[in-house]
C-alpha cells in the first residue's frame, strides 16, 4: 500500500487493518534502520585509535561525543517506536492519548510515533513556550 492509497481511503476506514499494517511495517523499518545505525556507531566507538597529535585526539573526542549524542537521540526514538508498535497491538494507535480523537493520517505519515493530535500538540507547545520565557 502506498501513501496515496492510504490517504484516498474514506474517513470511516480510519485505522483499519490495511492502515495498521502499513504503519506497523513503516515502524519496523524505522526500528531496523536505527538498530543498524546504533550498531555501526558502537563499532566506531570501539575503534579507539591512539594518536600522539593533540589536535587529532581533540577531533576524535569531538566526533565521539557527537556520535554518543546521536545514539542517545536514536535510543529515545527507538523507545517511541516500540511504544507505537505496542499501541498498534493494543488498538490505541492513531488516537490522541489526551483527547482520544484521531491523530490523522497526514500527521502519522509525517511522524509515525505521534501520540497527540495536532490540536493538543499545539496547545502543549504554546504552554511550553509561555513557561520557557
Amino acid at each position: 500500500m502506498t501513501r496515496d492509497e492510504l490517504l484516498a481511503m474514506p474517513v470511516a476506514a480510519y485505522m483499519n487493518e490495511a492502515q495498521l499494517a502499513y504503519f506497523r511495517e513503516r515502524l519496523l523499518e524505522m526500528r531496523d534502520e536505527i538498530l543498524a545505525d546504533m550498531e555501526g556507531a558502537r563499532d566506531g566507538l570501539r575503534d579507539n585509535e591512539r594518536t600522539p597529535d593533540e589536535l587529532d585526539r581533540a577531533a576524535m573526542e569531538e566526533s565521539r561525543l557527537l556520535s554518543m549524542r546521536v545514539q542517545e537521540r536514536e535510543g529515545r526514538l527507538l523507545r517511541k517506536i516500540d511504544a507505537a508498535l505496542h499501541r498498534i497491538e493494543t488498538g490505541d494507535y492513531g488516537y490522541c492519548e489526551v483527547s482520544g480523537e484521531p491523530i490523522g493520517l497526514p500527521r502519522l505519515l509525517a511522524r509515525p510515533t505521534a501520540t497527540l493530535c495536532i490540536e493538543v500538540k499545539e496547545r502543549q507547545e504554546k504552554t511550553e513556550h509561555v513557561y520557557s520565557r
